[in-house]
């Protein structure tokens, strides 16, 4: 009997079939509301991720789909989607949840993005309070150029705090 195929990560095929053309704006640009997520994907070892996709959505029903957006990251591993912040929800602080898929993954890593400004809100957040304050840092979204940059690290001493959704 032959030996077993070794497991394997398949691809990396998302520049191929999941992006699409309008995915990265869940919003038009500039509409009422709509605010600018924008960060870089980092690999354990500090390098960006040039071939990562980013996927968020969220409950906000007054966000188109749910909020649902899809972005690439670039050559230098950039990734930006333009979105409505959501409000607040079922005693959760306002937040988008994101879904990160990256060579290497057999599955994609769920997180999600806070605010930096909705520190009450953030405080009160169950899931966030759950959170050791270091790894809770790693969750909130600093505001920047009239958005919101958040920085995904998939390993590391700065490793984004992941979720098994």
């Amino acid at each position: 009997m032959p030996d077993p195929t070794p497991p394997q990560t398949v691809g990396p095929f998302f520049s191929i079939g999941l992006p699409w053309p309008d995915g990265p704006a869940v919003v038009e640009p500039g509409s009422d509301g709509a605010i600018v997520l924008r960060g870089t994907v980092y690999d354990g070892e500090g390098a960006p991720v040039p071939d990562a996709l980013i996927e968020t959505w969220q409950s906000d029903p007054a966000a188109p789909a749910r909020g649902f957006g899809r972005c690439p990251t670039d050559g230098d591993g950039r990734w930006e989607i333009v979105t409505r912040k959501p409000a607040a929800a079922g005693g959760e602080a306002p937040h988008v949840a994101v879904a990160v898929f990256a060579r290497g993954l057999l599955d994609r890593v769920p997180t999600r993005i806070y605010f930096g400004d909705e520190p009450e809100a953030n405080a009160a957040d169950p899931l966030l309070s759950a959170l050791d304050p270091d790894r809770r840092a790693t969750l909130i979204a600093a505001a920047e150029d009239g958005g919101y940059r958040f920085d995904i690290h998939l390993q590391g001493d700065h490793e984004t705090a992941f979720f098994r959704f």
